[in-house]
């Protein structure tokens, strides 16, 4: 019967919250109204298998394969996530932890452009020393566990100059076509790079599993479209990259030699590189997909005016993707905010569109190299079509360019975490599409959502969120969805689809034999301890939560459940992370769920301690390394965590406290300190915005117009960073372009959208003790550039703007937890 489990691990202290953790009724019943329906009753496309020429897909670590609905391993349908982290754009003695921060993401693959003119800083010259090591790169990702999806171009985009192909390479030879020149040059880097590899390719027992051939290509004429792309491909194979799986990008109107590659796929919540200076109209990433896998516009260099082949590929090949954007970058015309919600309801919509492969761009943001003091970011005036930093690369990414995992982290990570535990059986199961759908994706008023289903299990996936438009709640909602075996029509009683809520609701799901018709509630994980396994969910539009279970697979009636006409056991929870409730399976066994709150659900963290997978609660960022636990916040040294399931001899280097099934300790350290600031430089007046540019808009000012730059000095104890770790500097200003300098050496820059701008110290320890230079372009407020409306509210009415608000250095404080010694 379920209640609170006493012998479990998160225990009722009095009798009061005995009570309160008993199954509730509080599933208001809205106004009834009709079920909205689906038909998933029908079968979806056949299996189709052998069609695709891949790369050896067996190795001592196993076989991936691909038929037309999925990947696979070992035979077994697979539903990786994949995110992007550019090896050449973060410091190499940092790429450990960064790397291990991802793995806590619930990240498996590590995808990263090979940028050739960051490695190649001057002719026939490749670098693949220091932060240009792949090899050193590929390998740690081997340590932590995880995959690596290599992107070498040799046109990247990746907002470089040029698409990261050299200038002279540019200036000699025709790129991105079969020109004879050109592919002499390719192959020399490709050769290069295939040498890096070597030995850590799948079928070598390595991480290397795939191979994206060039980027976002349209192009047709002599020696280009699908005859390039064969090129590329048969070169990588001539000179031994031999991997499972060969992509190319989908969007755009991509061409490509099907059957030799497979299309991957993305989407933005935003487009910078839009040349509106407005709010867009509502992305389609926001819409179920049925009958396309290619979103608009991406932000291709090139234009075509043909068919792409991607949605004419549906029938042969899986839904993958790429380039889901875990933000977007600022560009000098165009500086959108993007909210978490705004990331996690295009993801989850996606999934619940099909995708079985989730790929990020990017997951971490980077920071720009120089080669020899010269910058290599796109720019309008070097023919690109945007207008970037010359530094910064943060991307607003779930991790940032100094690699502090962002708000966009907490929103993701219970969603990757169902992903890892049931990919398995989420990765067959096929799309279908409810008999009423919004017109368009400017249709709000419309529910949005889809089922994923095989047989008689599936996943209810909706979204009720749209980037900068509200959208209606929808009260009195029930769904009935026809499965093989009949309807099923949930939940019992109608409920309210708030407005901004995305979720994706179990229907049939197999709990180690404890069957659970529905929930309103969305997996997260499966734990397991010495009384057997525990399946922990999150409530999704209410805290309190309907379970409805098989009365099949249960021994006997739950106190505290009623049984419907179909013989389910059907109750109210209300979730918290003492929820746990215990049931006895007919076979016998026994099965806990733990239903974690809203709030609860962004504390999560999941990975091994001790041996053993964990649920962490906390408000700190987490790393599971070598079966320890490190904690990192900033500014706050207490430090406070639940450890699911518990580990009581686990010790600390700080004093543990212990209150229930809570663990708090205090840690030494420095506190956050205000930076007093010197004006060395007034403001002067802002250069008149000049259009032009291949996307014809307000381009970034000329280097010889940053006089009229306000600027500030001041300098930075080495005191006020942690022994070890890392503090933040926190530049409260505003202003059009920020460029941070020490003498003459450009540290970082980017362009204001109204955040804080926070700059990582660790890798500028050498540094500190020097007088730093923080300079401040005015911004015309009648500049024709797009900020979001926070942002825009906060300039004054007319003229310009160019201020220095505060400065403060706030430290990362870090607690490692270590589990008992055997």
């Amino acid at each position: 019967m379920p209640g609170i489990d006493r012998r479990g691990l998160l225990r009722a202290g009095s009798a009061a919250a005995f009570a309160a953790a008993l199954p509730v009724r509080s599933l208001a019943a809205a106004a009834q109204a009709a079920p909205l329906e689906l038909d998933a009753s029908r079968p979806g496309r056949p299996l189709k298998s052998g069609h695709l020429r891949m790369g050896t897909g067996e190795g001592p670590g196993g076989t991936l394969g691909i038929d037309n609905l999925s990947l696979t391993r070992d035979g077994k349908p697979w539903l990786p996530i994949m995110g992007e982290f550019h090896f050449t754009r973060f410091p190499a003695e940092y790429w450990d932890e960064e790397l291990a921060k991802m793995k806590a993401a619930g990240v498996g693959v590590i995808a990263s452009y090979v940028i050739w003119n960051h490695i190649e800083l001057e002719p026939s010259r490749l670098d693949w020393t220091g932060t240009r090591d792949l090899r050193r790169f590929v390998t740690l990702c081997a340590r932590h566990g995880l995959l690596f999806f290599l992107r070498p171009g040799p046109w990247c985009h990746a907002e470089v100059r040029f698409g990261g192909i050299p200038d002279w390479v540019v200036s000699a030879t025709h790129p991105r076509s079969n020109d004879p020149a050109y592919m002499a040059e390719v192959s020399r880097f490709w050769r290069a790079m295939a040498g890096q590899i070597d030995g850590l390719l799948w079928k070598q027992g390595g991480p290397v599993i795939g191979m994206q051939v060039e980027n976002e290509y349209n192009l047709s004429g002599p020696g280009q479209g699908r005859a390039h792309i064969a090129a590329l491909k048969g070169l990588a194979r001539e000179i031994g990259i031999d991997v499972p799986l060969y992509t190319v990008t989908g969007w755009d109107r991509t061409v490509y030699p099907r059957g030799e590659v497979v299309p991957v796929h993305g989407g933005y919540p935003d487009e910078p590189w839009s040349a509106s200076t407005d709010r867009l109209p509502p992305k389609e990433n926001y819409l179920f997909r049925f009958d396309s896998r290619v979103s608009g516009d991406l932000g291709a260099q090139t234009r075509a005016k043909g068919r792409g082949d991607a949605d004419d590929d549906m029938e042969d090949t899986p839904f993958l993707g790429a380039e889901y954007g875990g933000g977007v970058p600022v560009m000098y015309r165009r500086r959108p905010l993007i909210a978490p919600a705004d990331i996690a309801a295009a993801v989850l919509t996606q999934l619940g569109s099909g995708v079985n492969l989730l790929g990020y761009y990017m997951f971490h943001g980077g920071s720009n190299p120089l080669a020899h003091g010269r910058a290599l970011e796109e720019t309008q005036r070097s023919g690109g079509y945007n207008d970037v930093p010359v530094i910064g690369y943060d991307f607003q990414a779930p991790i940032g360019q100094y690699g502090l995992p962002g708000p966009a982290h907490a929103a993701l990570r219970p969603l990757h975490y169902l992903i890892d535990s049931h990919g398995a059986a989420l990765s067959p199961m096929q799309v279908h599409a409810p008999a009423v759908q919004p017109r368009d994706k400017a249709d709000l008023a419309t529910l949005r959502w889809s089922v994923r289903s095989a047989g008689g299990s599936g996943f209810l996936f909706v979204n009720n969120h749209v980037r900068q438009y509200p959208t209606p709640g929808h009260p009195g909602t029930q769904f009935t969805v026809r499965l093989p075996g009949g309807p099923v029509t949930l939940p019992s009683a109608p409920v309210t689809i708030p407005s901004g809520a995305s979720f994706a609701w179990p229907i049939g799901l197999d709990l180690d034999g404890l069957r659970l018709a529905w929930a309103t509630a969305q997996p997260v994980t499966r734990l397991e301890d010495g009384e057997g396994p525990i399946h922990v969910l999150a409530a999704t539009i209410a805290d309190d939560v309907e379970l409805a279970i098989d009365g099949a697979s249960l021994q006997g009636g739950p106190a505290g459940f009623r049984r419907d006409g179909a013989g389910r056991w059907i109750g109210q929870v209300r979730a918290g992370p003492e929820r746990l409730l215990r049931f006895v399976t007919a076979q016998g066994a026994a099965v806990r769920l733990l239903v974690l709150d809203r709030a609860s659900a962004g504390q999560t963290w999941v990975g091994t301690f001790g041996g053993k997978r964990r649920l962490i609660l906390t408000d700190a960022d987490v790393m599971f390394t070598g079966g320890e636990l490190e904690l990192r916040q900033r500014g706050n040294r207490d430090f406070a965590f639940a450890m699911i399931p518990p580990e009581p001899g686990m010790t600390a280097d700080a004093a543990l406290t212990r209150h229930g099934g809570h663990n708090g300790a205090r840690v030494s350290g420095p506190l956050a300190a205000s930076v007093e600031a010197r004006q060395i430089r007034p403001a002067g007046e802002a250069p008149a915005p000049v259009i032009g540019g291949p996307a014809k808009t307000v381009l970034q000012p000329l280097p010889e117009t940053w006089k009229a730059a306000a600027t500030w000095e001041f300098t930075l104890s080495p005191a006020l960073l942690p022994e070890g770790g890392d503090a933040f500097l926190e530049i409260a200003c505003k202003g059009d372009i920020l460029r941070l300098h020490d003498g003459m050496d450009l540290l970082d820059d980017t362009f204001w959208d109204g955040q804080l701008w926070r700059i990582g110290l660790k890798r500028f320890a050498g540094r500190l003790g020097r007088p730093w230079r923080l300079s401040i372009m005015p911004l015309r407020v009648d500049a024709p550039i797009y900020l979001d409306d926070k942002a825009r509210a906060a300039l004054p009415a007319a003229g310009q703007v160019a201020t220095l608000d505060s400065l403060r250095v706030v430290p990362e404080h870090r607690l490692r937890v270590r589990p008992p010694r055997p």
